[in-house]
């Protein structure tokens, strides 16, 4: 059984999470959304809601699974049995950050990352957005999955 987990902090999930994390479940017999929680961070959502947003708009989906987690991702993946990240890049600045993660674990244990292209009708979306245009009363509702729209 192949399994794979998407971290990140989804503060909120974006329709650019959810085209990867469809598109995973693709990949993979079971995606294990992880929501990382950073004591260091502020966030918008608690990690609760932030659970909750991902929970109801992947509902429909046995292979998904939602937890939230602290410390290494590659110590969550041994703790769960897990031998692939899944991961999404936007852009070229994307890739670097990711490609550096990714060695680092590759040197730190045996787990792979895989990495989806985001759909070009995505591309563009990020949480940091999103907050933003929450934050300022704009129309984020075509950024994000019906479950977030508060």
């Amino acid at each position: 059984m192949k399994k794979a987990v998407f971290p990140g902090s989804f503060d909120p999930i974006t329709l650019g999470h959810f085209d990867i994390i469809e598109r995973g479940t693709k990949l993979f017999d079971e995606l294990i959304i992880a929501i990382g929680i950073n004591a260091e961070k502020k966030y918008m959502f608690p990690a609760e809601i932030r659970k909750k947003f991902i929970e109801e708009s992947l509902q429909h989906n046995p292979k998904i699974k939602v937890v939230t987690y602290s410390g290494l991702t590659i110590d969550f993946c041994k703790e769960n049995k897990v031998d692939y990240i899944l991961r999404g890049l936007r852009n070229p600045a994307d890739f670097e950050f990711e490609k550096a993660i990714a060695h680092t674990n590759r040197h730190l244990s045996s787990i792979e990352t895989v990495f989806l292209l985001t759909a070009a009708r995505t591309s563009y979306i990020s949480s940091s957005i999103v907050r933003d245009v929450i934050r300022n009363n704009g129309d984020y509702t075509k950024l994000v999955p019906k479950s977030v729209r508060i």
